[in-house]
C-alpha cells in the first residue's frame, strides 16, 4: 500500500539517510559487532550530515526540523541495516534530545547542544535500575543537596550508550517522602569523580549497541547540571516516554519489514523438491499473512507518527504502537528464520541476527505487559 505520510522534503531526507548508511555504516558494521560499540567517527559523520540535531533549534546547532516525521525517516533507514545502531542514535537524537531542548536553561543549551548535534557529546538516559526495571516510580538512586551542589549515589543498568556516552541524563530520588513526585533529572558527565561504568554487557542481540551498568558513588553534581525543575523528573519522563515508544515502534516495523522483503526473495530462489520453497501453499499463505500484518501495522504506526508530528499523540496510542509492533516484529522474524531453515540459525545470515536483535523490543521502553496495563486502565478496568 502506498504510504501518504511523507512529502517531498521527507523523501529527500530519506536519500540523505540512506547515503549515510551505505557509506558510513555498512562498510564498518562487522567491526562494530566485534567491538560491541560504534566508532566516534560515525557519530561525528552523523553530526556532519545533520542527523543528530533534528529536534534542536538552529541557534543551538541543529536543523530545527519541527516535524517528527524526519525522526521517523531516520529511524527506519537505520533499522533496516542495524537495529542496534538505530537504538544508539535513536536514544541520543530521538529520546534524549527532547529533555535537553525542552527542559534545559539557555546556559545549558549553549553548553551542551552544539556538541550534541555535532556528535562530539554523545548521550544516554539513566532510568532503569537493577531492582526496578520498568517501575520508574520505585527507583532507588538518590541525590542529596549539599550547599548548591547535589551528591548522587546509586546505580543504573541496561543503559544504551552507557559505556561510551559523554553525558547521561540520570533520574534520581531527591525527595523520598514525595514518592514518584520527588524525582529529579541530572546531567552526569564523564570525568565527574565517583561516576564509574561497569563492563559492556553481553546481550543476546544488538551487540553493536554498547550497553552498560552505571555506578554513582558520592558524585558531586553542580546545580547548573540539574535538568528542569527539582522534583519534576517523573512528570518529565512520563511526558516524553510516548515519543520513545513511538520511535521504538517505527524502528521495530522497519526492521521486520526489511528482513521480510529479503525472506520473500530467498523463498523465490531456494529450491526444495524441485521447486521454490515460496511456491508451496503453506509458505505462500504464510508470507501473504506476514506481508499483510506489516501493511496493517504500518498504517497504524504512520497515523501515530502523523499525530505526534501534530502534537496529538496520546500515551495510550503510543503504548498500543509499541507493544503491537514488537509482537508483530518478533512473530515475523521467527517465521523468517523458519523459512530459511538451518541457514536461518547461522549468524552470518542477517535473518538470524535480526531474530536475536528483536527480542528485546518486547521488554524495553516499558515491557509489553505494562503497555497493556496502560491501555487497560484507559478502558476503565
Amino acid at each position: 500500500m502506498q504510504r501518504t505520510l511523507f512529502d517531498a522534503d521527507h523523501h529527500a531526507f530519506r536519500e540523505t539517510a540512506r547515503e549515510f548508511v551505505e557509506r558510513s555504516v555498512k562498510p564498518h558494521y562487522e567491526r562494530y559487532v566485534e567491538q560491541r560499540s560504534i566508532d566516534r567517527d560515525l557519530w561525528l559523520e552523523a553530526g556532519k550530515q545533520g542527523l543528530l540535531g533534528l529536534e534542536v533549534p538552529e541557534e543551538h546547532g541543529g536543523s530545527g526540523a519541527g516535524d517528527y516525521r524526519f525522526n521517523a525517516v531516520l529511524g527506519e533507514e537505520l533499522a533496516k541495516v542495524s537495529a542496534g545502531l538505530s537504538s544508539c542514535l535513536g536514544i541520543h537524537a530521538d529520546v534524549v534530545a527532547p529533555y535537553l531542548v525542552d527542559l534545559c536553561t539557555e546556559e545549558q543549551k549553549q553548553r551542551w547542544l552544539p556538541r550534541f548535534c555535532s556528535g562530539e557529546l554523545t548521550t544516554g538516559i539513566g532510568m532503569t535500575e537493577p531492582s526496578g526495571g520498568t517501575d520508574l516510580a520505585a527507583l532507588r538512586s538518590t541525590a542529596v543537596r549539599d550547599g548548591s551542589d547535589w551528591v548522587l549515589n546509586g546505580s543504573k543498568t541496561f543503559i544504551t550508550n552507557g559505556y561510551s556516552a559523554d553525558m547521561v541524563v540520570v533520574a534520581a530520588r531527591t525527595s523520598p517522602e514525595k514518592g514518584a513526585k520527588g524525582i529529579t533529572l541530572f546531567g552526569v558527565e564523564t570525568g565527574m569523580k565517583g561516576f564509574e561504568r561497569g563492563r559492556k554487557l553481553h546481550k543476546v542481540g544488538q551487540p553493536e549497541s554498547d550497553t552498560a551498568e552505571l555506578f554513582f558513588d558520592d558524585v558531586r553534581i553542580p546545580a547548573e547540571n540539574v535538568i528542569g525543575e527539582v522534583d519534576r523528573g517523573f512528570v518529565y519522563m512520563m511526558e516524553r516516554l510516548p515519543q520513545e515508544r513511538l520511535g521504538g515502534a517505527v524502528s521495530n516495523l522497519a526492521h521486520a519489514a526489511q528482513i521480510l522483503v529479503e525472506t520473500v526473495e530467498y523463498a523465490k530462489e531456494r529450491k526444495a523438491f524441485g521447486q521454490s520453497i515460496g511456491s508451496f501453499q503453506h509458505n505462500k499463505f504464510l508470507l501473504a499473512e506476514l506481508v499483510t500484518k506489516v501493511d496493517v501495522t504500518q498504517a497504524f504506526v504512520d497515523q501515530c507518527t502523523l499525530a505526534h508530528s501534530r502534537g496529538e499523540l496520546t500515551a495510550v496510542d503510543a503504548a498500543k504502537a509499541k507493544w503491537w509492533s514488537a509482537e508483530v516484529q518478533n512473530e515475523i522474524l521467527d517465521h523468517c528464520v523458519q523459512l530459511h531453515g538451518g541457514y536461518g540459525y547461522m549468524t552470518e545470515y542477517r535473518v538470524a541476527r535480526a531474530w536475536t536483535d528483536a527480542r528485546v523490543t518486547k521488554i524495553w521502553a516499558g515491557s509489553n505487559e505494562i503497555m497493556k496495563e496502560l491501555i487497560g486502565r484507559d478502558l476503565g478496568l
